[in-house]
């Protein structure tokens, strides 16, 4: 997924979740935060990042955060992008081997999954989680409790009893990582459900990205954890 018309700058601070201050060439601008997430251990005073230029002359803010520099590398903070990550991904074959067809926000039970896949040999819901939490090279989700992951979780499970392929994918926005966990300090409630869903014959699936400053790209697959 690429970007166009971006720029550099340095993270000064963010009054709330919506917006941060960021330095651009001298002059301090307030820019839209693209991830409602708590993201601490990413927006620190100083840390480079990188901003999308709007094309929407009637915006408030001019500029999207997209990306921050961590010691070092470069991670990805839109929290709209593994979506459309994973459907490239998986429309040039990274999870099926045969071709799928596939639509967006699908409707089953009470949820609404990312994507749903279908082909003559399979009937899958896929629900697609991005993960910015990194820490000695360990990445967890979430960073912070959600009974809306949890609600998917269960109706993942669901959609297996009904003969449905089910699978949750966490889209690590950065590269170099270790292996995905439950944040179990966060919300036990979601690494136990994760650990049932395991059971159920839901597919718990994890993936790196090559992120550079203007792209995210589905890489390579990362070993899941789940014991505490």
């Amino acid at each position: 997924m690429k970007y166009e018309n971006i720029r550099k700058g340095k993270f000064i601070d963010r009054p709330n979740r919506f917006i941060a201050h960021v330095e651009i060439q001298g002059e301090i601008e307030t820019v839209h935060v693209k991830n409602t997430g708590r993201c601490r251990e990413l927006l620190v005073p100083g840390y480079e990042v990188i901003l999308e230029e709007s094309k929407n002359p009637a915006r408030k803010t001019k500029y999207d955060l997209i990306c921050v520099c961590k010691q070092g590398r470069w991670i990805n903070m839109d929290s709209q992008i593994p979506n459309k990550a994973a459907m490239e991904w998986i429309g040039k074959g990274g999870l099926f081997p045969e071709k799928v067809s596939l639509k967006s926000e699908k409707q089953y039970g009470n949820s609404r999954f990312d994507l749903y896949a279908e082909s003559e040999k399979r009937r899958a819901f896929i629900e697609v989680k991005g993960v910015t939490l990194e820490e000695e090279n360990v990445v967890r989700f979430p960073d912070a409790p959600t009974l809306r992951g949890l609600k998917h979780v269960e109706e993942l499970m669901e959609c297996v009893k009904d003969g449905y392929e089910a699978y949750l994918l966490f889209v690590i926005q950065m590269q170099g990582v270790r292996y995905f966990a439950p944040n179990w300090q966060t919300h036990p409630q979601f690494g136990d459900c994760l650990k049932k869903a395991e059971r159920a014959g839901v597919k718990l699936l994890a993936y790196d990205c090559i992120v550079t400053e203007d792209n995210m790209e589905i890489h390579s697959p990362v070993p899941v954890y789940l014991d505490r």
